[in-house]
């Protein structure tokens, strides 16, 4: 890449964006064929000491794991240890729903999102081991999202909580896309029992290790007292202002470990993302997944109703048309953590972006970046909607509050002729984009809301980060406050 014309103009919008979200720290690097061609540290992976970002500061990843779990899974496949159509009964046979046959529910299906299963009050139960750990410093999760209060230590504990939750399929499998933290986590109880290892281990070895991801872990302690590891940070209310605050205790969930808990570096994630644009094949000759595998992984099998265009793969996200190209990117965000990964598999670009506090503007910065390259005004959108404005009797019928058991209610409402939603604290003004189709601008960046209706032409869900959540009819018992998602 020569150009460098696009640079200032990026970086400027960058640490505006940055700025305004009170981000501390933002590790970002670009490469071609493998290799980096830029990186930048904004801000401070310790900012009391005033410690700078570089590309080999350890942030956590979050959601990107999920890809891992699924490349871990093609793996086997491989092996002949697996198939992805397999019932997920046939090695979990303790997994089970309250008054539903699970046994058509396959691999493929939690590898996709595509279980029917909707968003389960699990997250609290996973973590709060970690919280009784932190004791007072660590707040930062809300009290209108613990649904599960007995602690879940174990995959075994996990499924049988399952078993116990009231739990409405959406759709049958693989007719609805919801975002499954759970599915994703007992992919990894299904490695672990397929492997004879635990799925930590598995990762590392077979994956983390022949990569050369030398910084990256499950656990912090493996890293060998390397100290670029950033500190975390949360953001409090203070009246009418908000506060970024050290929280700097990590958050561990052993039973969910496949859903979330990587940590690792830019220069890292860039040898990973390589590995995907080589058809599989590392920088140092070692071969990780076969082709048809990357190839299987990367095919756009479900809408994800996250941003219009978007598609699920295995634990990737697929735009079939982004400027004219093929995009294949994850993100994560967690308590601590935003992130956000990005390859063109047929031009060989990639991009890695991580920061040390949740609901970053992470995926804006990286589609800033992008933009720039192409010499397109860094906010560009590649989204283009033709779509006549919409009545107001019409958004009548979208006005509600949507309930998630994992991310709380997501109130919608009317106001001066604009349907606008209220998320994480903040309204943000919902653009119709096609029929029961809106897109927001949120955290910088574009993401959508689907209205879902039944057989009687009635809104009954909404689809927003990926999750469907059920519009309330009746008082509830997990909280009306809207959260920051927890989004592993």
């Amino acid at each position: 890449m020569q150009n460098n014309g696009w640079v200032d103009s990026f970086e400027t919008y960058a640490e505006k964006l940055i700025t305004k979200g009170q981000v501390p720290g933002v590790g970002l690097g670009l490469a071609k064929d493998g290799q980096l061609f830029y990186q930048k540290g904004f801000g401070f992976r310790d900012v009391e000491q005033q410690v700078g970002v570089t590309i080999d500061t350890v942030f956590g990843i979050a959601s990107i794991t999920k890809s891992f779990t699924c490349v871990a899974i093609m793996q086997l496949q491989e092996a002949g240890k697996l198939s992805v159509h397999d019932p997920v009964v046939k090695y979990l046979p303790e997994f089970r729903l309250k008054n539903i046959d699970v046994g058509q529910i396959t691999i493929h299906h939690f590898m996709t999102n595509t279980s029917g299963i909707p968003p389960l009050p699990t997250m609290f139960a996973t973590v709060m081991r970690s919280l009784e750990a932190n004791g007072a410093e660590d707040h930062s999760f809300p009290e209108s999202n613990r649904g599960v209060t007995v602690p879940i230590d174990t995959y075994e504990e996990l499924m049988h909580v399952i078993s116990t939750l009231d739990v409405e399929l959406l759709g049958p499998p693989g007719t609805e896309f919801s975002y499954s933290n759970d599915c994703f986590a007992l992919l990894g109880a299904i490695i672990n029992r397929v492997s004879g290892k635990s799925y930590e281990l598995y990762v590392k070895e077979h994956i983390l290790e022949p990569i050369g991801m030398e910084h990256t872990s499950f656990f912090l302690e493996e890293l060998n007292g390397y100290e670029n590891i950033t500190k975390l940070y949360i953001m409090r209310d203070r009246g009418d202002q908000k506060e970024v605050i050290s929280s700097p205790n990590w958050w561990d969930f052993p039973a969910s470990r496949g859903a979330g808990a990587l940590k690792s570096t830019v220069r890292d994630m860039l040898r990973y993302t390589d590995m995907f644009c080589k058809s599989g094949l590392t920088a140092g000759g070692n071969l990780i997944l076969t082709p048809e595998s990357v190839q299987q992984m990367m095919t756009p099998y479900f809408p994800t109703d996250m941003t219009p265009g978007q598609f699920y793969g295995y634990g990737l996200i697929i735009t079939s048309d982004y400027y004219g190209k093929k995009f294949v990117e994850h993100s994560g965000g967690l308590k601590g953590v935003t992130s956000q990964m990005c390859f063109f598999p047929e031009t060989g670009l990639a991009g890695v972006v991580l920061s040390n506090i949740e609901l970053s503007p992470a995926l804006a910065i990286m589609s800033g970046a992008l933009n720039s390259l192409e010499n397109r005004p860094p906010e560009s959108s590649h989204l283009d909607s033709k779509y006549d404005s919409v009545s107001e009797e019409v958004m009548h019928q979208f006005v509600g509050d949507y309930q998630s058991r994992e991310i709380g209610t997501l109130p919608v409402r009317l106001d001066n002729g604009q349907l606008m939603l209220s998320f994480s604290g903040e309204n943000y003004v919902m653009r119709p984009f096609a029929e029961d189709l809106f897109v927001i601008r949120l955290f910088g960046t574009d993401a959508s809301a689907r209205f879902i209706r039944n057989g009687k032409n009635e809104i009954v869900r909404m689809a927003f980060a990926g999750r469907q959540c059920s519009k309330e009819v009746a008082a509830n018992t997990f909280g009306n406050k809207a959260s920051g998602g927890n989004e592993k």
